[in-house]
């Protein structure tokens, strides 16, 4: 594919992620792992590659260790090419000494390293969803529109239009309108192409010619794009709707990721990772074939490389690389994120001796309705259950959110334990 050399690409990573704890309790929400061995970062990184645009920033702040060194470590180019994917992480320097305040505020504090670029437009992307698109048909539509701005719009039910920024077109698909996250939504777009769709949300997406982003941003003093810039920006800017109508997803609270991770592993997912001509790059591991005994039953399951599952039950679950299951597991409705490392035998003979589980699920536990997060040692029978009406709750091995338990990064749970 030929390369987008004029655009460059913008991912925000640098929210604390509070719905997403404690998931984000240690690490950024980009980070965050997802289907087994990806994280949520390599998807808007992989939609830029698989489009042809190699210059790409990733703007980071908060817990941003771990996705420094996944990026590092992954997206490498050679001496002969011009792409490269960069950190920009919030410091203080003579033009300010804060955080950043927003999504807005994010870039405003990076313009100088955006214009040494001479970008014709910046594509400004978010580091937690889940969808895979082409950008080129959109940075064609954005140019022959001859548009300032222009977001990528999805239909949505009016259920979804409260946590969403839903917009209001004209005849031409130019945006006249913008709601961020309505209490109650607009009167519906004009004769919609699905009834049960009728509403236009925000995929939070946005093309920017580079001159206009730069102006709004310092002309304004509104910190975030859904509340300040994008509604300011249709006063004297052009404005338009791209319409996508692939699937898309936005990770941003614990029962979204659950749902997403789920999805995944049903026998046709919405969104899938096979795909040969647009795949989903990630860090590449130098781990064994997964090793899965005859007396395992695996239903539905998204079994990620260098696992081992002993005499278990495996039933609609996502298991991430390295993980150790078994035997006689019953693991149901489960995310698990497997660990960073094995180890070693006279490692697990020490954590006995010490009575601390080995890493991964231990014989006989039942699980069910849970998400285990990575390097977590869960002892020989416990049980975990998926309690709807369970209230939210914190202590510091594992959490309770919407239901659902959450084994926190490197948590022990003692063998025999009932959650």
């Amino acid at each position: 594919m030929k390369k987008q050399t004029d655009v460059l690409a913008i991912i925000l990573g640098g929210g604390a992620g509070t719905r997403l704890h404690p998931l984000t309790k240690r690490r950024a929400k980009p980070a965050v792992p997802i289907g087994g061995q990806y994280r949520l970062v390599d998807i808007p990184i992989s939609n830029c590659l698989n489009s042809g645009l190699q210059q790409i920033y990733v703007l980071t702040q908060y817990n941003s260790v771990s996705l420094h060194r996944h990026i590092t470590q992954t997206y490498k180019f050679d001496l002969f090419s011009n792409g490269w994917v960069q950190i920009l992480a919030a410091e203080q320097t003579p033009r300010s000494n804060e955080w950043y305040q927003g999504t807005a505020d994010a870039i405003r504090k990076q313009l100088p390293e955006l214009r040494a670029m001479n970008p014709r437009d910046v594509l400004i992307l978010s580091g937690d969803h889940l969808y895979r698109m082409d950008y080129q048909p959109f940075i064609q539509s954005h140019r022959a529109a001859k548009a300032d701005v222009t977001l990528a719009v999805l239909p949505v039910a009016r259920e979804e239009t409260p946590r969403l920024g839903i917009v209001e077109l004209d005849a031409d698909e130019r945006i006249i309108k913008f709601h961020e996250k309505p209490t109650s939504p607009p009167p519906p777009i004009l004769a919609p192409h699905d009834p049960q769709r009728p509403y236009l949300a925000s995929m939070g997406i946005y093309l920017f010619r580079a001159e206009v982003l730069y102006d709004l941003l310092e002309s304004q003093s509104g910190s975030d794009f859904g509340k300040h810039i994008l509604p300011t920006s249709l006063e004297g800017n052009r404005v338009m709707a791209y319409p996508f109508d692939g699937y898309w997803e936005d990770i941003g609270t614990i029962r979204s990721f659950y749902d997403a991770n789920l999805a995944l592993a049903q026998a046709k997912p919405a969104f899938s990772f096979y795909d040969s001509e647009r795949p989903i790059y990630t860090h590449p591991r130098f781990l064994p074939p997964t090793a899965v005994d005859e007396d395992c039953i695996l239903h539905d399951v998204l079994l990620a490389d260098g696992s081992k599952v002993i005499n278990s039950h495996i039933h609609h679950s996502v298991i991430g690389v390295r993980s150790l299951i078994g035997p006689g597991a019953k693991v149901t409705r489960t995310v698990t994120m497997g660990a960073d490392y094995y180890e070693t035998e006279s490692e697990r003979t020490a954590n006995q001796a010490q009575g601390i589980p080995n890493l991964g699920i231990g014989s006989g536990c039942v699980i069910e309705g849970a998400i285990i997060d990575k390097n977590a040692r869960i002892g020989a029978g416990v049980v975990i259950r998926h309690l709807p009406n369970r209230e939210d709750m914190e202590t510091e091995h594992y959490a309770a959110r919407d239901g659902i338990i959450i084994v926190t990064k490197d948590g022990i749970i003692p063998t025999g334990t009932v959650i």
